[in-house]
């Protein structure tokens, strides 16, 4: 399943690291290789969220996942999103913000930088209702149980999540932002995408849950199944946005940046694919818990980064070390109940007569 799972992303490793050799040598297939594992290991828990939202569509949606969303992903998002907002911003037309892209490399990394608080206000507030949506559900399993458990009681409040991120937004807005209007303007979009996308999503997806169940289809299909794969594109979308910017530390080079971010994002799309495919989410169950978390981590360096410089290294051990944590934790779980399992029988054998009856009551 592996080799047949992770087959495109070794093609793609294959061609990305044979085009920057032509592109520019040894030093190019160095930098590339980099900024892939960098891309890999700040993406994980990207990687477990998608695969919640992935074992809800058909095989051919996520066949589309990995084919046309991989383009997207690459050219889209790590190529073609920094020219369009280096243009928007710097009100600079498409051919002359390509230019700089591709001869001007400081000047290109500069003036992202400048766009760089209302791209982390957008992708700051997607994730950080994605976070709130997740943690005020009651949900029949918890991982932080003692904290989880008085979110879930709080989310009976209803736009509980619109609140609190609204909330952060004014406070990032007005006392760490050079320009809050834009970044007001940034954040509420990002705001209004994840309303609007998931809520399409969940439209369509009880629309069609009585035609998929009669005609026996196994996950999300039609308008269902198209909303659901936009949802995945603008998550993958915010949390590309830090990458990106951080990835102008390792080059300053676009053709190199998209290479080796466009490399680690197919194994990220081919690890969401194999985890639903082993079914890892159902067995341990407390990975979804851990990658939200991490989703909450990385929102709030999002939008602290509007006004502050948040290392790299901050985010990914963040997100690292939260799923981490959420993997042993499911690891003890399930030996636990395993243990329960086996010597459920023992004892009820063992015990005798009127001792059977209470555990059978």
């Amino acid at each position: 399943m592996i080799t047949r799972t992770f087959a495109g992303a070794f093609v793609v490793t294959l061609a990305g690291l044979a085009a920057a050799f032509l592109y520019d040598g040894s030093a190019g297939l160095a930098l590339v290789a980099v900024l892939a594992v960098l891309e890999i290991s700040l993406s994980f828990d990207n990687a477990v969220v998608n695969a919640k939202v992935l074992d809800r569509m058909s095989p051919f949606w996520q066949k589309v996942f990995l084919t046309v969303g991989v383009a997207i992903a690459v050219f889209g998002m790590r190529l073609v999103f920094p020219l369009l907002i280096v243009g928007i911003t710097a009100r600079l037309g498409p051919g002359r913000a390509l230019d700089l892209a591709l001869h001007d490399h400081a000047r290109y990394q500069h003036l992202l930088e400048d766009a760089y608080p209302m791209i982390a206000a957008f992708g700051g507030m997607f994730l950080m209702m994605l976070f709130l949506e997740f943690v005020f559900a009651d949900r029949e399993e918890r991982w932080l149980t003692w904290l989880e458990r008085p979110l879930a009681r709080l989310g009976a409040l209803d736009r509980l999540p619109v609140v609190i991120s609204g909330g952060a937004l004014v406070l990032v807005a007005s006392f760490w932002a050079a320009d809050a209007g834009d970044v007001m303007v940034a954040g509420v979009l990002g705001m209004v995408t994840y309303v609007l996308v998931n809520g399409l999503g969940e439209l369509f997806a009880e629309a069609e849950e009585e035609s998929e169940e009669r005609a026996g289809a196994a996950g999300a299909v039609g308008k269902a199944a198209f909303f659901l794969f936009v949802y995945l594109e603008v998550l993958d979308a915010s949390f590309s946005f830090d990458g990106v910017i951080g990835a102008f530390a390792i080059s300053t080079d676009p053709i190199i940046i998209a290479i080796g971010l466009g490399i680690g994002a197919m194994y990220i799309r081919s690890l969401t694919v194999f985890l639903v495919r082993k079914g890892t989410l159902h067995e341990y169950v407390y990975l979804e818990h851990g990658a939200h978390w991490a989703i909450g981590a990385l929102a709030v360096c999002m939008l602290v980064s509007v006004g502050h410089e948040v290392p790299e290294w901050l985010t990914g051990g963040l997100g690292a070390g939260l799923i981490i944590a959420a993997f042993a934790a499911s690891v003890v779980r399930n030996r636990r109940e395993a243990a329960a399992s086996a010597s459920a029988p023992a004892d009820q054998g063992a015990g005798g007569g009127s001792r059977s009856r209470p555990m059978s009551a």
